[in-house]
């Protein structure tokens, strides 16, 4: 299978980089969830990719052997 463009930047981050990707995009899926609830986000597909890029920086952790 051929590799997405998230997972070929997520590879070549440090542990780090990983980490502070992950508080990042968890802010924002927040800040997604609220402006949401308040009202309704012309584009509501934002809440899914946020949340899957989260896993997908969550999973290269995990494989580099660091615990977030």
């Amino acid at each position: 299978m051929a590799k997405k463009k998230d997972e070929i930047k997520f590879s070549e981050l440090t542990s780090d980089e990983l980490q502070v990707k992950v508080r990042e995009n968890q802010e924002k899926l927040f800040q997604l969830k609220f402006q949401n609830t308040t009202a309704p986000l012309k584009n509501p597909r934002q809440i899914r990719t946020t949340r899957r890029t989260i896993a997908r920086a969550l999973t290269f952790l995990r494989q580099k052997g660091v615990s977030a």
